[in-house]
């Protein structure tokens, strides 16, 4: 699982020790496991939320983690093209590539650690899939992808693209140099991450080296969610065991306990964290598929539309493969 490393973390800035007496640690209040199931043209997901109520997850929708999966040759598989209306994909490259390209212009390829976050608003269509040539020679694939909301105001905003490097992710540490953490957008302690968002949201990739513990300052008003890549290891102040492909759901507080145990796997090292919070947006949220709007009679429009054209047209061409950096030719 590569994404961004370093040689050295303790080169890196830290997070602040916690004072036991003044901070408030959030209980984990529901743990959940994610089914696996197939999304696109045939790549296998886990369904990360998957039996957690809305309430809880808001402003998210959905996160699937693709993979993780080393493909044979002539066996990558993406999406086809799809229409999206009034929310926000992110997709985060931990191994491999992809290449995304939609009906507003917007397209590029991400490998390891690299994040699309493409803003669907108003609407448009849209296309994932590897490259041909991985196509051709198969390898390892593994990613996120995360649906965060848009409010009532922002759901027909104009579509934007961001091409979010892994290079300019904040990276920092523990006090004792246990983890790696990787800020992709919003901040933790201080440091934020590069990607741009309409609701105020912290998502974050952190490496727990095994026995190691992360005390994660968080933010009272956001809500708190730990999704296990891989490993095994025990969340919250009671901690919970967890392992690869469970959901914590945390409560009230300011900040996050994980503990990674003292002995992990062979193909799974350390114990790799998705960690997801932001300001719920506490409004109705009516969603057919690929659209996610107020009510169903904006559904309903959303769909109108998309059968007139109006979410935009497929490319006459698609868009040349351009090799991510650190990919070569």
């Amino acid at each position: 699982m590569p994404a961004i490393t370093v040689d050295d973390v303790l080169v890196l800035p830290r997070l602040p020790e916690l004072d036991p007496a003044t901070t408030r640690y959030r209980e984990v209040r529901r743990l959940t496991t994610a089914p696996s199931g197939f999304e696109g043209e045939g790549f296998p997901v886990r369904r990360a939320f998957a039996g957690v109520p809305q309430p809880e997850l808001d402003p998210f929708l959905h996160l699937d983690q693709m993979g993780e999966v080393d493909y044979a040759p002539g066996e990558p598989k993406g999406t086809p093209w799809h229409p999206h209306r009034g929310f926000e994909t992110v997709t985060y490259m931990i191994d491999g590539i992809m290449d995304h390209q939609d009906s507003n212009g917007g397209g590029g390829s991400i490998t390891n650690g690299d994040t699309q976050w493409m803003t669907a608003g108003s609407g448009l269509l849209h296309i994932e899939a590897p490259p041909e040539h991985l196509v051709v020679s198969g390898g390892l694939f593994h990613g996120l992808q995360l649906w965060v909301n848009l409010p009532r105001a922002k759901k027909l905003a104009p579509p934007r693209y961001q091409d979010i490097r892994g290079s300019a992710a904040a990276l920092l540490t523990t006090p004792d140099g246990g983890a790696l953490i990787r800020v992709i957008a919003g901040e933790v302690a201080g440091h934020r991450g590069p990607g741009s968002t309409h609701t105020p949201i912290s998502v974050v990739h952190v490496s727990l080296e095994p026995g190691a513990q992360l005390d994660l300052p968080w933010r009272s008003d956001f809500n708190a969610l730990v999704y296990v890549l891989s490993g095994r290891g025990g969340v919250g102040q009671q901690g919970r065991p967890v392992h690869t492909g469970q959901l914590a759901v945390y409560g009230r507080g300011d900040a996050l306990r994980v503990r990674a145990d003292a002995s992990q796997d062979g193909n799974a090292p350390r114990l790799e964290l998705f960690v997801m919070g932001g300001e719920p947006i506490r409004e109705p949220v009516a969603q057919y598929g690929p659209f996610v709007m107020n009510t169903r009679e904006e559904l309903i429009e959303a769909f109108e539309d998309y059968q007139a054209g109006r979410l935009g047209v497929v490319p006459a061409e698609r868009v040349p493969h351009t090799p991510a950096p650190g990919e070569g030719a």
